[in-house]
């Protein structure tokens, strides 16, 4: 096998070990770890059973890599606290069962082994925490081979050619509908004194429809632009041939075993592809990857888009067809700042973020939204 120089590493680059990383990242792997140990606990299959226990202890290895970094460096790890995503994936698995959380876990290991990759490109040589970066990332993605067979998958999961579109579309319409309409109606209010309960609803319908025609336009054109993600995706892959060329070799070779190739030669044939990383790359991106010409529809995208934005919308105004008065305004506030803290805190089950964090930033958010709009609409009002 030809030998591959790696890429250089990126701007910006580490020359002193980052502890608060390797304490992020202990955090990931007990979190893992205790996952694992649920998977095993609630596994009535004995074979799935096996690898969740096997998984487990490799995570707990991981922990003690970390744990001895830090030891090193002067900093001990205190106890164990799953964190708060962690207990609620914990509750899902427990109520749904194994199967349930087993997509959650292998999207965790693709992050990992995406996370490890950039700490080991942007650290020095010779620095902590290099050296393991790498390792653990060619043993996270051993761990996503493994999810990836068992929950009857293939390819690598730290990739996102396409499932994320729908999510993204879906999160930033609705958010987009709630904010903006929430925002409109909450000036008609500070503009009208709450005495125009018609103003209200036609301002409120006026802006759903306006809303969701400019967010299905804006996911119509932005399905356009997913050759970006595309290259994107094609870069990282190009950094993971050079920094893990066995594990992409043995990728493809099992790629080409289930196009019918006895292992034999799907492992020569993947070994000779090897050689030239130019040819591998082409190869990994058709075969692995599947990215040949967007298979993004636009029209799908401005639907679910424009669609998601209408439902969103439709919450601060839907209690002014049923109420009046300050009763409407206060169910209208309540239920819209509930919901903006509901549908952030549910991003973070996909994004991996703290479940706290996502809810307060999209409350915040509409919070500010809402106060900016009475007020400017009250000083309009004023001014009339």
């Amino acid at each position: 096998m030809a030998t591959i120089i790696p890429p250089a590493p990126p701007q910006g680059e580490r020359s002193e070990p980052d502890l608060h990383a390797f304490e992020h990242h202990w955090q990931d792997e007990a979190d893992a770890a205790y996952l694992y140990g649920l998977l095993a606990n609630a596994e009535h299959d004995p074979n799935k059973k096996h690898i969740y226990t096997r998984l487990a202890e490799v995570e707990r290895r991981h922990l003690d890599i970390w744990a001895g970094l830090l030891a090193a460096h002067g900093r001990a790890v205190g106890p164990f606290k799953p964190a708060a995503r962690t207990r609620l994936l914990a509750l899902l698995g427990k109520q749904f069962g194994p199967d349930f959380l087993l997509p959650f876990l292998l999207a965790e290991e693709g992050r990992e082994v995406k996370q490890y990759l950039d700490m080991h490109r942007i650290t020095q040589l010779g620095v902590a925490g290099r050296d393991e970066a790498l390792l653990l990332a060619r043993e996270s993605a051993d761990h996503a081979t493994t999810l990836n067979q068992v929950a009857g998958r293939t390819g690598e999961p730290w990739h996102k050619t396409g499932a994320g579109g729908f999510l993204r579309n879906v999160v930033y319409g609705f958010n987009d509908g709630l904010t903006a309409n929430f925002g409109l109606v909450a000036g008609v209010i500070g503009a009208s004194a709450s005495s125009q309960h018609h103003a209200v609803i036609v301002a409120g319908v006026a802006g759903l429809i306006a809303d969701a025609l400019s967010m299905g336009a804006s996911g119509y054109l932005a399905a356009q632009s997913e050759r970006e993600v595309y290259q994107h995706e094609i870069a990282m892959e190009r950094d993971e041939i050079a920094l893990m060329p066995d594990i992409e070799r043995d990728e493809l070779a099992l790629i080409y075993e289930a196009k019918g190739m006895d292992a034999e030669s799907a492992y020569r044939i993947a070994t000779q592809v090897m050689a030239d990383p130019e040819k591998m790359l082409a190869e990994q991106v058709q075969e692995e990857l599947g990215i040949s010409e967007s298979a993004t529809s636009p029209m799908r995208e401005a639907w679910i888009t424009g669609t998601a934005t209408a439902v969103g919308a439709l919450i601060p105004v839907m209690p002014f067809f049923l109420l009046t008065g300050t009763a409407a305004v206060v169910v209208s506030f309540t239920l819209a700042m509930l919901s903006h803290w509901v549908v952030g805190a549910a991003r973070s089950v996909f994004t991996g973020r703290s479940v706290f964090r996502s809810g307060m930033d999209m409350f915040v958010v509409g919070l500010g939204v809402a106060v900016v709009g009475y007020f400017v609409g009250q000083w309009i009002g004023g001014m009339l």
